[in-house]
């Protein structure tokens, strides 16, 4: 099995972006490049089915609203050609329903307009994850283990008890390692929350605390840092 640290592997990793608004198509194109990915974009709908038939992506980034064939149409289309490439949709619409329609018709998953960019890339990591050959990695980070396979954890050599919640967590910032998540992306990609309308910050501070107290309580270094206003991140202290 295979050691990770966190970081996800990005050589030949191309991404095809589906997106006719210039400005947007250019600023994910720029933030996924920046990010050390192969970036292809298609301003309509019906040059992304093309280029998704002519060549191979590891992943398409497609947005709903689209001229002529919109999103769902295209991704309808993909999937009963026998595309299994997996495909994140960019919507404007946050109703239930056009969430159920994206994920029943063969959307991986979804986010709304707008959003923050480290959040398209913690989904983009997810995805592409999700579709390597390598599904249950071993993540280390100094003396800290993680077996997702197995759902263990492991510090200094001693096991941690860690509840389902807390190992998802510790799983999650793992796979952003480096980088600050935001409760806004814990509530939606942990607690599946999609509405800010019930903010769960003070149940996800409490669950850090305790998944804190496990993880760095009896140690001298530090892994789970709070950055203040805006989230949380898994790093070496002295680490940026």
């Amino acid at each position: 099995m295979q050691v990770h640290t966190g970081e996800p592997y990005k050589e030949s990793v191309h991404i095809l972006v589906v997106e006719d608004e210039q400005k947007m198509a250019q600023a994910l194109r720029e933030g996924l490049e920046a990010d050390d990915y192969s970036v292809r974009v298609a301003h309509t709908g019906e040059e992304g089915f093309y280029l998704v038939q002519a060549q191979p992506f590891d992943l398409v980034i497609l947005d709903v609203m689209l001229p002529g064939h919109d999103g769902f149409e295209i991704l309808a289309t993909l999937r009963k050609r026998g595309v299994k490439t997996p495909v994140l949709l960019l919507t404007s619409r946050d109703a239930v329903e056009d969430r159920v329609r994206g994920l029943d018709t063969g959307a991986d998953d979804y986010l709304v307009k707008p959003f923050a960019f480290p959040e398209l890339l913690a989904r983009t990591r997810a995805l592409l994850r999700r579709g390597s050959n390598d599904a249950n990695p071993r993540f280390k980070l100094a003396d800290l283990e993680v077996d997702v396979a197995q759902r263990a954890a492991f510090r200094g050599g001693q096991s941690l008890e860690l509840t389902a919640r807390e190992f998802d967590l510790l799983s999650y910032l793992f796979e952003n390692r480096g980088r600050v998540v935001s409760r806004e992306m814990l509530a939606r990609d942990i607690w599946r929350e999609t509405s800010r309308q019930t903010p769960l910050d003070n149940v996800i501070d409490a669950q850090i605390v305790r998944l804190r107290r496990k993880v760095d309580g009896q140690f001298a270094s530090k892994l789970l840092h709070t950055v203040r206003g805006v989230g949380f991140v898994l790093r070496e202290e002295g680490e940026s």
